[in-house]
């Protein structure tokens, strides 16, 4: 499936073009597709080693945490309500601590800390998988929650929108976390129904219904405060989660008695090795986005939507966001220079600068982490993967139009 979407964006991308030298005589068409095919081929491998820092530090916390038996115990604890997940994993396996810590940080916006933890639990699920050129079930039920995006503090988006002197810049705050729930509940219900998980069983059902009351209450209260407060309140809790999880991860291996920095050297050489076996994938993958996005079928589809939404006789005030939507699923840094590209042109506290904030919060970036997870356990084969993936991030755009027109369309 990868390299027909690798192999789409490249004979698309050529096709434009030839029209572009044809029909448009642009005689600089192929000069721009060749710029970008080796600028994103840098930015690719630059990126690939500014993650193997932060995998490195993350690798070598969990190293702490598996020689302490720290991700064993929390495993413990919540393998029965996530075994109605991932019936496939073992109770008390390390891959259900790894990736409840990643749920965690995802929740919370700390994507340099997900990210690590992500790929760790990709790589623990692996060891469970008979055939490792395809994906699990599990993998693709773990990477579909991850792609949703599920963020209860979106702090960086309010940070940008506070750079942008918004008004309030946490005005977004219950739209997002409303269109980044339609996102994941869609992706779970049709996975559940493909795998045929019983979701229903109160092992799984009371616990959720709990956590979703405590989500509930916490918006409720954070929505009381004012902008200001609701920001410093938002990062306080995301960064404190970070770095309580630091300090109590070499805390709990001391108490145990572990050697805690040879531990951390050790785990951190495992994640320069993994940074390294994506950067081939990264490349591959977004140099393909960047050749597409140069020939310029970025922009004739752009208008193409412009043009159907006026001739149905809709409202078109959401059309300015949709270059966000478009690339969100293709470019994590493509869709926030939108979004901030949006505030900048419209303003932060219009329309279009909030509903541009509001899409940007309500998925993750698809084809970037189907690249990165699936190529660092070396998987070819995703089946159904990108299907249900792009099935939620859907579900989160018109989740995201629909709120901000009931929350800011006057």
């Amino acid at each position: 499936m990868l390299q027909i979407i690798w192999l789409g964006f490249f004979l698309a991308g050529l096709l434009f073009a030839l029209v572009q030298l044809i029909w448009y005589h642009n005689y600089q068409i192929f000069s721009e597709l060749s710029e970008s095919l080796f600028s994103m081929a840098k930015t690719s491998f630059e990126l690939g080693l500014g993650l193997a820092g932060i995998m490195s530090l993350w690798l070598g916390l969990l190293k702490v945490a598996e020689e302490s038996r720290m991700i064993e115990w929390l495993s413990i604890r919540i393998s029965p309500f996530l075994r109605v997940l991932f019936p496939g994993v073992p109770a008390n396996h390390p891959a259900f601590g790894s990736m409840m810590l990643n749920f965690s940080a995802n929740m919370l916006g700390l994507d340099n800390a997900a990210t690590p933890l992500g790929l760790k639990a990709m790589e623990e699920l692996q060891t469970l998988n008979k055939e490792k050129e395809t994906a699990s079930d599990a993998q693709i039920l773990f990477l579909l929650l991850n792609a949703s995006g599920l963020t209860i503090v979106p702090i960086s988006i309010m940070a940008y929108r506070a750079a942008n002197q918004a008004a309030a810049p946490s005005d977004v705050f219950l739209p997002i976390l409303f269109a980044t729930f339609a996102s994941t509940v869609t992706v779970l219900m049709l996975t559940a129904f493909r795998q045929k998980l019983p979701l229903w069983k109160p092992v799984f059902l009371l616990p959720f219904l709990f956590l979703l009351s405590m989500v509930v209450a916490g918006v409720w209260v954070l929505g009381q405060m004012g902008s200001q407060k609701m920001n410093t309140a938002s990062s306080l809790i995301g960064n404190g989660f970070l770095v309580f999880l630091v300090v109590g991860i070499l805390i709990w291996g001391y108490v145990k008695k572990v050697e805690i920095f040879n531990a951390f050297i050790e785990g951190a050489k495992q994640g320069f090795q993994m940074s390294l076996n994506v950067i081939p994938f990264l490349v591959a993958m977004l140099c393909a986005i960047a050749f597409f996005r140069s020939s310029g079928a970025l922009d004739l589809v752009l208008k193409s939507v412009a043009y159907g939404v006026n001739l149905l006789g809709f409202n078109a005030d959401f059309v300015p966001a949709i270059p966000t939507m478009l690339l969100k699923p293709l470019s994590g840094a493509g869709s926030r220079g939108m979004m901030i590209d949006a505030m900048k042109t419209y303003g932060a506290d219009s329309f279009a600068g909030r509903l541009a904030c509001i899409v940007q919060g309500s998925a993750d970036t698809t084809f970037y982490i189907m690249t990165v997870y699936f190529g660092a356990v070396r998987v070819k084969n995703i089946r159904y993967a990108l299907g249900y993936s792009l099935a939620g991030d859907l579900a989160g755009f018109v989740a995201a139009v629909f709120v901000a027109y009931l929350f800011f369309h006057g």
